[in-house]
């Protein structure tokens, strides 16, 4: 078996792509947590990516592929292997058709959008993260998911790179076809929007990123809501008779209400708090590690599962 120095060599031989050993992965996610992985490549060009796969894979070391990060959660002990970044982040835009790279920041093809005047993704600002990421989750708010606006996607299949309509992503809520398959990786995202008035739109995004950044500070460690909220249709008869009307938004029931019922608001364990306005925001106030992170997650699952017989779902992916 191969060490890591010998991939590294491997991967150092490939143009446009930067390597580095025992990289700490914390200043790679939002919750700053994470041990080492033993490599870590990045880049923005897909042939360097393709052939970064090929190097891990003839070298029998474990590959992994990560976003900007914001929705992992990094085991203490980190990643025995490879971490991949694509950080490809251009913007362009023809007619009311927007391409954008999947490592753009998700904000950036926001504001991108609304100063063209182009209508469709003004309601995700302030939603952390790449666009890649956003696909893979089927990113949201207020109503509205990217899904919505997605034509096309070109990505790697972990053999070729090929190409996918916006109905062949199967997207449902917070799911997309990325998602069950975690060894694709988006390259590229074409989304079709409408004609607007950059004005407005512009301010219809001001006032939403207002909103969530009194709620989801930028300097708060965390992944924004942990986990799903849950469609009402699905729910158990017995339990959705027990959620108040007045909770009820679009057909959803805020997974918040049910953390807030088994007293999920203010619980801490270590550096790890829940916060005391909104029952289904953790993060990590101090010094958090991954094994309090997973605990009060797991406990926060327990209680749910015992007093309303459901389980609430991550957002959040692990790793390690």
């Amino acid at each position: 078996m191969p060490t890591t120095e010998e991939t590294q060599v491997r991967l150092a031989e490939i143009p446009n792509l930067t390597v580095s050993a025992h990289a700490p992965l914390a200043g790679y996610t939002r919750f700053g947590i994470g041990g080492p992985a033993d490599l870590l490549a990045e880049t923005k060009d897909e042939a360097a990516f393709v052939a970064a796969v090929a190097a891990g894979r003839a070298s029998g070391t474990a590959v992994m592929v990560t976003g900007g990060g914001t929705n992992l959660i990094v085991s203490d002990a980190g990643f025995r292997g490879l971490v991949l970044r694509y950080g490809e982040n251009s913007l362009g835009v023809a007619g009311t058709r927007v391409t954008a790279g999947a490592g753009a920041v998700l904000q950036d093809l926001v504001d991108f959008a609304n100063a063209q005047g182009l209508r469709g993704l003004e309601t995700l600002a302030g939603v952390p993260g790449w666009v890649g990421g956003a696909v893979y989750g089927n990113a949201g708010a207020y109503g509205h998911s990217i899904s919505e606006r997605v034509a096309a996607v070109r990505y790697f299949d972990g053999a070729t790179v090929r190409h996918c309509t916006g109905a062949e992503c199967e997207f449902r809520y917070r799911e997309s076809i990325f998602k069950r398959h975690k060894e694709w990786v988006i390259f590229t995202v074409e989304l079709e929007l409408e004609a607007g008035a950059a004005t407005e739109l512009q301010q219809i995004s001001a006032d939403i990123l207002k909103v969530r950044n009194e709620k989801f500070p930028p300097t708060m460690m965390c992944a924004g809501s942990i986990f799903k909220n849950f469609l009402l249709r699905e729910l158990p008869p017995e339990v959705a008779a027990q959620v108040p009307a007045a909770v009820v938004r679009e057909g959803k029931v805020p997974a918040a209400w049910f953390l807030e019922q088994v007293g999920a608001k203010g619980m801490r364990r270590g550096g790890i708090h829940v916060a005391e306005y909104h029952a289904n925001l953790i993060y990590n106030a101090s010094g958090g590690t991954a094994a309090e992170l997973c605990a009060v997650i797991g406990e926060l699952k327990r209680r749910v599962r015992e007093r309303f017989t459901i389980g609430v779902e991550e957002e959040v992916q692990y790793v390690g």
